[in-house]
């Protein structure tokens, strides 16, 4: 099957869902919560990106995900590469990385309310605490990955630490490393969303509780379909420049 085949069989899976979506909302759903496409459609620039201070909203968000994000690939990156270089390492800091990695970040959000305020701090930092460790445990992976052979010839004609990360390991874990950018992009949005639906006067997540408590449907459906958007479109910004990457490993 051809690049062009996937991408109509794709829109045309999309298309059938939004026209069961949409008769089951006009003909068979007895509630009034149930919005269609149409209604979210009608509702998307009125209602919600109409508003500017929805605009704002989306602004500010994309702000702290975008700091938390960098900040989670940098540090993750970082942590993760002296994690996985020594044998030591791997052995009494890995597992220490994989224990915080398994606590559930929500419980710790009224921590981060306490260290860091109601301001856009705490959501930066509770998106930090979301993306960090993925980037972290597929680094590790990925440098598990390489082969010794390389490694040991690599310093065998006098390559240094740094030289042997940067031209032998990073272009043979390019893809286990982005597949954890990826996955540490949609925790980051999880991280910060909630942190503004619960402790926020503003962003994404505040509009999102605003018009769930207000029993505005057309106008929810509307803001979490524009969060899914940017949601795929970070996603496929970040699978862009692993394709610019991963011809190193080529």
């Amino acid at each position: 099957m051809s690049a062009t085949q996937v991408r109509l069989v794709r829109l045309a899976l999309v298309v059938l869902l939004i026209a069961i979506w949409e008769i089951y909302a006009q003909f068979f759903s007895t509630s009034s919560l149930i919005a269609g496409p149409s209604d979210v459609a009608m509702a998307w620039w009125p209602k919600v990106m109409g508003d500017p201070r929805v605009r704002v909203a989306v602004g500010i968000t994309l702000i702290e995900l975008s700091v938390a994000f960098v900040m989670s690939v940098v540090f993750g990156m970082l942590f993760g590469v002296l994690i996985g270089l020594t044998n030591i390492g791997r052995r009494s800091l890995y597992p220490v990385v994989l224990m915080l990695y398994g606590i559930p970040q929500a419980i710790l959000l009224p921590l981060f309310v306490l260290v860091f305020g109601l301001g856009p701090a705490s959501k930066i930092a509770f998106g930090f605490s979301h993306g960090i460790f993925p980037v972290i445990v597929n680094t590790i992976a990925g440098m598990r990955n390489v082969s010794p052979l390389l490694i040991g010839g690599a310093a065998a004609m006098g390559a240094t630490r740094a030289q042997q990360v940067r031209y032998v390991i990073f272009p043979h874990m390019v893809t286990t490393v982005f597949a954890g950018l990826r996955l540490a992009m949609t925790l980051t949005l999880l991280g910060v969303v909630l942190a503004e639906i619960f402790v926020s006067q503003g962003g994404i997540g505040f509009f999102t509780l605003s018009y769930s408590e207000s029993f505005k449907p057309d106008a929810l459906m509307a803001l979490v379909l524009t969060l899914a958007v940017m949601a795929i479109a970070l996603n496929e910004l970040v699978r862009l420049v692993e394709a610019r990457f991963s011809r190193w490993k080529d």
